[in-house]
């Protein structure tokens, strides 16, 4: 019971892949007697032979991962590509870190730490890129002694 040349003509007709075309199974010897285009679009017209509907792509696992994603999860070393300069710049990285000196060294002034003379040192070092972060500068002050005694 090969149906495949009829199968072909029919997914030419309905301009679909060969897979997506259905073949009603009760009225299998009418489909093996049309052997033109016109039986076929006969057949078409009458329901015995439809297209079946197509495929969409499930959506569900993205949105997943995305909501995950959303909520800072996925994104650990081995979830990185390209340069860590690709993922926040080069200027954004330096913008934060002399935000945070910044305001750790005016604390200090403002709460009498430090003299203004340090403070302006350490201010001029830290404008400079001298300090990686505000835990360098805590040990940079307790190993050269700059806090003010009280």
């Amino acid at each position: 019971m090969k149906l495949t040349t009829q199968k072909r003509i029919a997914a030419q007709i309905l301009k679909t892949g060969i897979n997506r075309v259905y073949l009603d199974p009760e009225k299998i010897s009418d489909i093996k007697e049309a052997i033109t285009k016109s039986d076929i679009r006969g057949l078409i017209n009458s329901g015995v032979i439809k297209a079946k509907p197509k495929h969409g792509i499930s959506s569900f696992r993205f949105k997943r991962l995305r909501k995950q994603k959303r909520k800072g999860r996925k994104s650990g070393h081995g979830s990185r590509k390209g340069k860590q300069t690709a993922r926040l710049s080069r200027k954004d990285s330096w913008i934060q870190k002399i935000r945070a000196q910044r305001s750790y060294l005016k604390y200090l002034h403002d709460q009498k730490l430090i003299s203004p003379h340090n403070y302006r040192l350490l201010y001029r070092k830290s404008k400079g890129g001298f300090f990686r972060s505000q835990r360098h500068i805590k040990l940079y002050i307790d190993e050269h002694n700059l806090l003010n005694k009280q």
